[in-house]
């Protein structure tokens, strides 16, 4: 058999400088190198004629070469090349820059092969920067050839013939990874004939049989692995049953709103779950406002009153604060102890703290990550909350549990996901979701603008901070950047603000580079109302609520991810006043106008996020590494919901026949699990 583990540097052509191009590619074994699928193809296969070229497409044509080559010199060291070919049907001029190797490369009268992009202006029809072949060869035309995300100085044709030789190393000796019974069942291609089309197909069919093969195992794998953990949670371990007389509905009547219906049907769920002798694994989604909290201070009461404790991490210092001024309000009158642990305590005060806990005198302990820490020990933890889950790993959340005898587990995020994608990401949980507002909630007035009109978005702000009320004013960038260089950046914002535009409002700032301490104690002025305008980058998209903000303006809002707007503007409308969320934008390409629009026309995160995953796709949706999502090298959630439902069928019939994949007929699926998933899960 192969070597998979194989460096990629010992492949023909590539050697220690291409070695570092690829590694920037996540590419360092010869396996990496093979599964490193296009991101795309060009159809060079059908050549047109002359006659028949559209202006801006991408086009092959066969020709004869009918001049010889122009060269001419322009600006510092610059050269560009000129050649008139022709068919039976027209002329084409052909341009090349500072390719001066091509001088001599043609000769009249005889035939080539040029695929490039054209320009028709004024009847005149041009190539520009064509790949060729001579007449009979068929290395860069002819046929249909993948185009690869590439790194800078890394040619397209030199990442082709790496992965060429890459595969021929490889030719009909790879182990099959998926049982016989699967590929027959479904009708997927075996893996040595996949391999070799997905790269280099002959026609498109034989891409999507093999994109469909690779596509299939991939989530394959990952539902397995899901469900791996899930089975171990629903049947090996007993969990806490809560006091079926504890009643939630002491808290529900003693508030003074009413919980919506969602919030209600979602409580029915939990108390469902903390009822039954299995531990409670629930994700609860909500939009931004939905009243995610409420539910999870009934769930702590439930637990303090049948004789537990819980603990409530928050990802931020000042969100914590937050989190106990609600808990405490709400279940003080029950004779609920709540208590806050964060970094940076005085030792007295936290060794005071950390020994109530142990004696079981704290019923709900409210805390950043600084509750992860060893020597917090609780007398009998029974419930784990999470917030805002996709800030925490999956690692974190297990730390975190183990400081109890199976504890149940509520993770919380508000950040919509689309269910397709909730099912991969949260496989290992079962979900509940709050998909209506409570009915005092104004809908925030959102308004896409362009660049143009940024001194009429100021003057709305000095408005409305001079009616008493305050602004969010978010910027892409900390600092200027050339990578970025129409992008406002923080602080270059804050030095007009504060000198030119607003001189007389009280301007701060927030980044992500700033230590803790610092972004805790902006909030809370922030929150105080001794700072009017606040311009920030998207640290502040998470869960703080400043009810007297009534603004948010965003900068280079082409630059932001649906789902990334929609949370920023979720700060917003968290009290009595009318709220406004302006995007600035600038760029007129047809997915930004289309995200403008979706923004515009609606409020509802679930919306928001499916339409954010169909325009960008599930690898840009998440930053997928901070979120746990294992890395999807093909399937794309979107595009691939009809092999999901085909896979999760098949996940569902294995898991119930040969859950820990110990059949003999299962032996690869256990194999190719074990092997992505090593670090998460051991079957």
């Amino acid at each position: 058999m192969v070597d998979l583990n194989k460096s990629v540097q010992y492949i023909k052509g590539v050697g220690p400088n291409n070695m570092l191009l690829l590694q920037k590619l996540g590419i360092n074994t010869l396996e990496d190198l093979i599964t490193f699928y296009p991101r795309t193809y060009e159809d060079r296969g059908k050549p047109k004629k002359i006659y028949d070229l559209v202006d801006g497409e991408e086009a092959l044509i066969d020709v004869i070469c009918a001049s010889n080559m122009n060269v001419t010199r322009f600006a510092k060291n610059k050269v560009m090349l000129k050649m008139l070919v022709r068919d039976d049907t027209g002329e084409c001029v052909l341009t090349w820059f500072n390719q001066t190797y091509l001088k001599d490369k043609f000769k009249l009268g005889e035939r080539y092969q040029f695929y490039g992009k054209v320009n028709i202006k004024y009847g005149r029809i041009e190539m520009t920067r064509p790949v060729f072949d001579k007449d009979g060869l068929s290395k860069n035309t002819g046929k249909i050839i993948p185009i690869y995300p590439l790194t800078y100085k890394l040619s397209q044709n030199k990442i082709r013939s790496i992965i060429e030789n890459g595969l021929k190393e490889v030719a009909g000796k790879l182990e099959e990874t998926i049982p016989e019974y699967i590929l027959k069942s479904y009708d997927l291609e075996d893996i040595n004939t996949a391999i070799k089309q997905i790269h280099f197909p002959n026609d498109f069919k034989e891409y999507n049989k093999a994109r469909r093969r690779f596509v299939f195992e991939e989530l394959l794998t990952v539902q397995l692995a899901l469900s791996s953990l899930k089975s171990r949670y629903d049947k090996q371990i007993n969990g806490i049953e809560f006091d079926k007389n504890v009643k939630m509905s002491d808290v529900i009547d003693s508030l003074p709103f009413k919980l919506t219906k969602a919030q209600l049907k979602v409580l029915e769920e939990i108390d469902k779950d903390m009822e039954s002798n299995k531990p409670m694994n629930r994700l609860l989604q909500g939009d931004v406002g939905s009243g995610k909290t409420i539910v999870s201070i009934i769930a702590a009461y439930k637990v303090a009153k049948s004789g537990y404790q819980s603990a409530i991490m928050a990802p931020t210092a000042i969100l914590a604060e937050q989190h106990l001024q609600e808990f405490t309000k709400v279940l003080e009158p029950f004779g609920v102890r709540c208590e806050l642990l964060q970094g940076g305590m005085r030792a007295k005060k936290r060794q005071e703290i950390l020994q109530d806990l142990k004696d079981g005198k704290i019923d709900i302990l409210i805390g950043t990550h600084a509750l992860i820490v060893e020597d917090v020990e609780f007398k009998n933890l029974g419930l784990v909350v999470t917030d805002e889950q996709h800030r925490f790993g999956v690692r974190q959340r297990a730390n975190i549990v183990a400081k109890g005898n199976n504890p149940d587990v509520l993770v919380m995020t508000a950040t919509p996901i689309p269910r397709t994608l909730a099912i991969i990401l949260y496989g290992d949980l079962d979900i509940s979701i709050i998909d209506e507002l409570p009915p005092n909630r104004k809908k925030i007035e959102t308004y896409p603008v362009k660049k143009n009109m940024e001194h009429r978005v100021e003057e709305f702000i000095r408005k409305n901070v001079q009616e008493g009320r305050q602004a969010y004013v978010v910027c892409p960038l900390v600092e200027e950047s050339e990578e970025y260089e129409n992008c406002k950046s923080v602080m270059e914002l804050v030095e007009e603000y504060k000198t030119k535009i607003f001189p007389e409002l009280k301007v701060e700032y927030l980044h992500g580079k700033m230590k803790q301490k610092e972004k805790d104690d902006i909030m809370k002025r922030f929150k105080d109302g001794e700072i009017q305008i606040l311009i920030s980058t998207t640290v502040i998209e998470v869960g703080v609520n400043v009810p007297n903000a009534n603004t948010m303006v965003v900068y280079n809002a082409e630059h932001f991810g649906l789902a990334q707007l929609h949370q920023l503007r979720g700060r917003v409308g968290r009290g009595e006043y009318q709220s406004y969320c302006i995007l600035i934008y600038d760029s007129n390409s047809k997915t930004t106008k289309e995200r403008m629009k979706t923004m515009k026309e609606t409020d509802n995160g679930f919306i928001v996020a499916e339409k954010d995953l169909e325009i960008r796709g599930s690898g840009e949706f998440f930053g997928t590494r901070q979120h746990g999502l294992p890395e999807f090298k093909i399937a794309n959630l979107f595009e691939d919901v009809s092999i999901l439902k085909e896979v999760q069928a098949l996940a569902a019939k294995i898991e119930e026949i040969d859950p820990r994949l110990e059949n003999d007929y299962n032996r690869q699926l256990h194999k190719l699990v074990e092997e992505k998933f090593e670090d998460r899960i051991s079957i």
